[in-house]
C-alpha cells in the first residue's frame, strides 16, 4: 500500500508550474522466436519452458540477431517517421538483477536503427499536439519475477521472489521521445493519447500483440517540472512500466501533483524511478535512477552490425497497412459519423470494435449504439477498457437481429447482455434459458391490458375522450405485468382497439 503524500491540486501546479514529459515505450514484438536465440517466442507457457542457453547466458554460446525483428523494427521507424539508420550496432547494458541472467541486457545505445521522427498526436477536441521521437532501439527483454507472499505482489514485503525466464530474450523495441514541452494543464491528456497511438500503430503494423495488460506495451513516463517562465529543466521521476492507458494518463496527474509539492515545500525532487499503485492511484519511490554511464555500456563483441540498403527499407514501406489517422478518415466517411460522434468513438477506445461488428453484420448506427453505450458503460462501471468487457462483435450482432426480429426489445436485450457476460451462453440462449421472448401472443397481452384498464379507469375515460397520449400510463402497466416483455407497439394497438378509438 502506498503511503500518503503530500500534494498540491493540479490546476494550482498548473498555475505555477510548467511540466515536461519524456516517454519511453516498450513494444514487445510478436516474432516466432526470440531476439537472439531459437527459443518459442510465446506468451503464457509453462514457466522456463521457452528458454535456450542463448537466453540465459551459458557459457560458450552465440546469439543470432533474429532479421524479423530487425524487419518490424525498420517498420515501426518508418510508421513514427523515423530516419533508418545505414548501420548500427547491438551494445552492452550491464546491470545486475534476478531477471537479467547475463547480467547484461543486449540493447542499441549510441547507435539506434531508427532516429529522428515525430508523431501527431490528436486530442479529444481535436487539437493536434506533435511529438517528437529522439530514437526507436532494439533490445531483449528481461525475464519475470513474481513476488511471493507479500500483501501487494511487489518486492516489498514480499517472503521470497520466483523468476521465469520465458520472457528473456523476447525481442523488444524503445521508443523514446525527445522532452516534451508546452502541454500545460492537457500533460496527463497527452501521456495516455500518446501511447495509445503507439498501441495503435504497433498493432496496425501487425508486429506486436499489443496487449497493454500482458505487458506487450509498457510505458516509462518521465515527469518534471519548469517554474513558470523558466527555460531549464527540472529533475525528473520516471514511473515505470505503466500497463494501461488510464494509468499512464493517472500517473502523470500524480506526479506533477507531487513535484508541486516537493518544490514548494522548498525540497529538491529526487531523480528515480516510481512504482504506480492503481489501487491509490499513486507513486512510490523505486530506486535511485541511473544515468547512462552507470551502465557501462559497450559494444556487443558477439554480433556483427545490422547494414541496412535503400532497396531493403523501401520493400519494408511498401509492406506497410494505411496509417492510423487514414484509416480513421476513411472510417469516419463509411460510416457517416459527425466529426463529435467518431472522435468519441475514438476517445472510447471503441473504432475497432464497431468495425468488426460491422464486418460482422451490424449496420453503423447499430454498432455504435451498443458500443458507445451500453457496452461503455458497463466498462466504466467494471473500470476496464470496453474491448476488454467480454462482449464480441458477433454478440452485438445477435443481440440486434433478436430485436429486429421482434423477439426481444431493447430493454429485454440489456438482460440477454447480462446472460452473456455471465457465461451463460449466446444472446439465442440465454433468451431461451431465462425466458426472456417478447410476448406476442395477443390473448396475453389482451388479459394484461384488461387488468391495466380495470386498475386505471379514469385512463381509459380519457382515452375515449380522444387523449390518447394518455395510452401510455396503460402501456407501462402491462410492460410491468410482463416483465418488460411486450411488444410495446403492439399493445398501444391493442388498447386502441379494445377501446373502440383511432390511435
Amino acid at each position: 500500500m502506498a503511503a500518503t503524500q503530500e500534494l498540491v491540486a493540479f490546476d494550482e501546479a498548473m498555475e505555477k508550474y510548467d511540466p515536461v514529459l519524456g516517454f519511453e515505450v516498450h513494444v514487445e514484438l510478436n516474432t516466432k522466436t526470440k531476439m537472439f536465440s531459437a527459443a518459442p517466442n510465446a506468451f503464457g507457457d509453462i514457466p522456463n519452458t521457452n528458454v535456450s542457453p542463448v537466453d540465459l547466458g551459458l557459457p560458450g554460446v552465440l546469439p543470432v540477431v533474429n532479421k524479423s525483428a530487425v524487419e518490424y523494427s525498420i517498420m515501426i521507424g518508418l510508421a513514427l517517421n523515423c530516419k533508418i539508420a545505414e548501420s548500427c550496432f547491438f551494445a552492452r547494458k550491464n546491470y545486475f538483477y534476478p531477471d537479467t541472467p547475463k547480467n547484461f541486457q543486449t540493447s542499441q545505445y549510441e547507435d539506434p536503427i531508427c532516429y529522428d521522427g515525430y508523431l501527431d498526436i490528436e486530442l479529444e477536441d481535436g487539437e493536434v499536439f506533435r511529438v517528437e521521437i529522439e530514437r526507436a532501439h532494439m533490445e531483449e527483454d528481461a525475464g519475470k519475477l513474481t513476488h511471493m507472499g507479500g500483501a501487494t505482489g511487489r518486492i516489498q514485503g514480499a517472503e521470497y521472489s520466483l523468476v521465469d525466464y520465458n520472457r528473456a530474450g523476447v525481442p523488444l523495441v524503445e521508443i523514446v521521445t525527445k522532452p516534451i514541452v508546452g502541454a500545460g494543464s492537457r500533460a496527463p491528456e497527452l501521456a495516455r493519447a500518446y501511447v495509445a497511438a503507439v498501441r495503435e500503430i504497433v498493432k496496425n503494423l501487425g508486429v506486436s500483440d499489443a496487449k497493454m495488460e500482458r505487458g506487450n506495451v509498457r510505458c516509462d513516463a518521465n515527469v518534471s517540472l519548469m517554474p513558470k517562465g523558466a527555460t531549464q529543466f527540472g529533475t525528473r521521476s520516471e514511473t515505470k512500466n505503466v500497463n494501461s492507458l488510464r494509468a499512464v494518463e493517472r500517473a502523470v496527474y500524480f506526479e506533477i501533483q507531487r513535484h508541486a509539492a516537493v518544490l514548494e515545500s522548498g525540497q529538491k525532487v529526487v531523480q528515480e524511478t516510481r512504482h504506480w499503485h492503481e489501487d491509490t492511484r499513486s507513486t512510490t519511490s523505486g530506486r535511485p535512477k541511473s544515468d547512462a554511464d552507470d551502465y557501462r555500456y559497450f559494444p556487443e563483441p558477439d554480433l556483427v552490425p545490422v547494414v541496412t540498403t535503400e532497396a531493403w527499407i523501401e520493400e519494408l514501406r511498401a509492406r506497410l497497412p494505411e496509417p492510423p489517422a487514414e484509416r480513421r478518415k476513411r472510417l469516419k466517411a463509411d460510416w457517416g459519423y459527425a466529426d463529435a460522434e467518431f472522435r468519441d468513438v475514438v476517445n472510447a477506445g471503441v473504432m475497432d470494435s464497431i468495425e468488426e461488428t460491422i464486418a460482422a453484420g451490424a449496420s453503423a448506427a447499430v454498432a455504435r449504439k451498443w458500443w458507445m453505450g451500453e457496452i461503455s458503460r458497463r466498462a466504466k462501471e467494471a473500470e476496464v477498457e470496453p474491448s476488454e468487457l467480454g462482449v464480441s462483435p458477433q454478440t452485438v450482432v445477435e443481440l440486434d437481429r433478436l430485436v429486429q426480429a421482434g423477439k426481444i426489445n431493447d430493454k429485454l436485450a440489456r438482460q440477454v447482455l447480462d446472460g452473456v457476460l455471465a457465461g451463460e451462453g449466446s444472446p439465442e440462449e440465454v433468451v431461451e434459458n431465462r425466458g426472456l421472448a417478447v410476448v406476442s401472443d395477443d390473448s396475453a397481452l389482451l388479459e394484461a391490458i384488461d387488468a391495466a384498464l380495470a386498475a386505471q379507469p379514469e385512463v381509459a375515460e380519457k382515452i375515449r375522450g380522444g387523449k390518447v397520449q394518455a395510452a401510455g400510463a396503460i402501456v407501462g402497466g402491462v410492460m410491468k405485468a410482463t416483465r418488460g416483455q411486450a411488444d410495446a407497439g403492439r399493445v398501444r394497438e391493442l388498447i386502441f382497439e379494445r377501446l373502440g378509438v383511432q390511435g
